[in-house]
């Protein structure tokens, strides 16, 4: 008999009222997975089978060109943009043939480039509205009146449903959430980078109801690598794996999802197994011995 297994879950990112699918299917490297619209088509297809439903970008990835990847693959079926939500980001500026007036790579929080950037974004996706934008990174110059300013603007306009941040501090999030409420703010954490926990970041966004979204969970692949140094961590993650008969990548995944401000982890690939992979980690949770077994493994000394 076939096992039917329930779809990854839907959450709420805050009390703004933005819903993402538990899994976030991240975007990034969409231009070096070499598929054909049709094939593309059929990858968020079966994202959406699996109950992932978010899908993550940036209008700087694949040098400009992932969103218009993603938007030419939607075109195909267009029905599907009422059953996702999607993510942009911007705020940076890279030194691309797609953008020749660029002459080093910079930040710009800028009103004018804001709303610059999600026009661009949104004629890429081919869509009226992105669900979430983020502020891609910290600006040494950015003005937190003039970026949520230009916020309520987006919003008024109908192009912007919710916002976050990415990248941020602890102190820069609450300043900004200060003067519009966040959904989020993007963070890189997996085994290998911990400092979102001991930073304060998960902490303040805890105590604001807010959930982090988790860039690179598996920590760019690392993980997967056999440097001498993360030999323990590994094998650790694999013991556990065997105990709880989950692949190795979902025990991480879980291990993440366990934190009490409930992190939202993006995948980066385009095998649907690893998503399928990402997912079951919402099917299940590690013991309070085994998810310090990982931690203890990750730091390389005793935790208590």
């Amino acid at each position: 008999m076939t096992t039917v297994h329930p779809p990854c879950p839907i959450v709420r990112t805050s009390e703004d009222g933005l819903a993402l699918s538990r899994i976030v299917a991240g975007m990034w490297r969409m231009a070096e997975w070499r598929m054909t619209p049709q094939q593309r088509l059929a990858f968020i297809e079966q994202c959406l089978e699996l109950g992932v439903s978010s899908f993550d970008h940036a209008d700087i990835y694949g040098g400009y060109g992932v969103e218009e990847l993603f938007g030419e693959a939607l075109a195909l079926q267009p029905s599907l943009r009422e059953r996702m939500q999607i993510v942009s980001k911007c705020g940076i500026k890279l030194k691309s043939a797609a953008r020749p007036a660029h002459t080093i790579q910079h930040y710009d929080t800028t009103a004018q480039h804001i709303r610059a950037s999600v026009d661009n974004s949104l004629k890429a996706l081919r869509t009226t509205h992105l669900d979430l934008l983020l502020i891609h990174r910290p600006d040494p110059l950015m003005d937190f009146d003039e970026i949520a300013e230009t916020f309520e603007a987006l919003r008024a306009a109908g192009k912007v449903r919710h916002f976050g941040v990415s990248n941020f501090t602890r102190h820069q999030f609450e300043c900004l959430h200060r003067r519009i409420p966040l959904a989020t703010n993007q963070v890189e954490f997996s085994p290998l980078q911990l400092a979102p926990m001991f930073d304060e970041t998960f902490d303040g966004l805890q105590d604001k109801g807010v959930a982090p979204m988790i860039w690179s969970p598996l920590a760019g692949g690392r993980l997967f690598g056999d440097d001498a140094a993360g030999t323990p961590l590994r094998a650790k993650i694999r013991e556990v794996a065997a105990e709880t008969g989950r692949p190795f990548a979902s025990v991480v995944f879980a291990w993440i999802m366990q934190l009490p401000s409930a992190p939202i982890p993006l995948t980066g690939s385009g095998r649907i197994e690893a998503i399928a992979e990402a997912v079951e980690a919402t099917r299940f949770t590690l013991s309070r011995q085994q998810w310090f077994e990982i931690l203890r493994a990750a730091r390389g000394h005793e935790v208590a």
